[in-house]
């Protein structure tokens, strides 16, 4: 109980989330006093269906409002990240089905919402306590030793080379470094790791100290490939995720799959192993822009606009 109340009362005083929480006020009011010209102000026209919509939409924001301003708690932050979606699903579809009237109006207004999602990802996260604990493991085969394969994984400063998220790692001593990188939603996150076991051209096992942004751990296993066909490399990492279960969610929506990006890093690092350099079409862009440009994602199958596309 003493936790809740601490937390109500650091988030009762935090800017954002009372201004977060002004934000739903002003929007909802007009939305459920006036929801037709509303509607016409976004340029989806004052048709029952959009009426009742922005009606709802409008009881949801002081939903929010009484919440965030009355017993602020991460929870409403996260309600607030999930009617954003809502609305922008609302927002493409209404541009999709769109009859031109009031066309800039419309694109302004899911300008205007992908801005404030963004918005309230960061404000959810950053507010939640809780976290998730991850792990992670990956495995690839390299045609190349595992002396040689362990001797380039152990120099740490190269490991942003194929870690698309790592932005630095500086060594600071024997058994120690400073790790800088990106997190979902355009964040950065910093820590200092040691080295608690190592086994030269066998493994590499590291955690992170006192003090990170994000506690991890995690080891790197080199073992000979059957039949003599180089290295394969087994990788394990544990961390928190921040956000706990809908921090992961909407990190998934954002194209910011952990999983996935393991997957990459070990493609990354393979054809390093095997040609030196990461391969790469000649229209994908390099370094930390093709992670921006381009955000992974588990595969999936094509959507029918896809599928279209692919076929013109």
């Amino acid at each position: 109980m003493h936790t809740d109340t601490s937390s109500a009362s650091r988030l009762r005083h935090d800017p954002l989330v009372r201004g977060l929480g002004w934000a739903s006020a002003l929007l909802g009011v007009p939305q459920v006093v006036a929801p037709a010209g509303f509607a016409r102000a976004l340029g989806v026209g004052d048709a029952f269906r959009h009426r009742s919509a922005t009606t709802a939409v409008g009881v949801r924001e002081l939903a929010a409002a009484t919440g965030l301003l009355g017993r602020p708690h991460p929870a409403w932050l996260w309600g607030r990240v999930g009617g954003d979606l809502m609305d922008l699903t609302m927002l493409t579809r209404a541009l999709k089905n769109h009859d031109g009237r009031g066309l800039g109006r419309t694109v302004a207004a899911t300008a205007a919402v992908t801005a404030i999602t963004a918005t309230d990802v960061y404000a959810a996260v950053t507010r939640t306590r809780r976290s998730t604990p991850m792990e992670l493991t990956a495995a690839t085969t390299v045609t190349q030793p595992p002396d040689e394969v362990y001797a380039l994984w152990r120099d740490l400063e190269r490991l942003p080379d194929f870690m698309a998220h790592l932005d630095e790692v500086r060594v600071t001593g024997p058994r120690t470094s400073h790790w800088r990188a990106g997190a979902p939603f355009g964040e950065a996150v910093e820590w200092d790791a040691e080295t608690t076991q190592e086994v030269a051209g066998r493994l590499i096992a590291w955690r992170s100290v006192d003090g990170a942004d994000i506690d991890n751990s995690g080891e790197v296993r080199f073992e000979p490939a059957p039949g003599g066909r180089g290295t394969e490399i087994r990788v394990t990492l544990r961390y928190d995720l921040p956000g706990g279960a809908l921090g992961k969610a909407v990190a998934r929506y954002f194209g910011e799959e952990p999983h996935q990006q393991l997957d990459d890093d070990l493609r990354r690092f393979k054809q390093i192993a095997e040609t030196g350099e990461v391969v790469r079409s000649e229209g994908a862009p390099g370094g930390k822009r093709a992670r921006g440009e381009f955000p992974q994602h588990p595969a999936r199958p094509l959507t029918e606009d896809e599928l279209k596309e692919a076929l013109a």
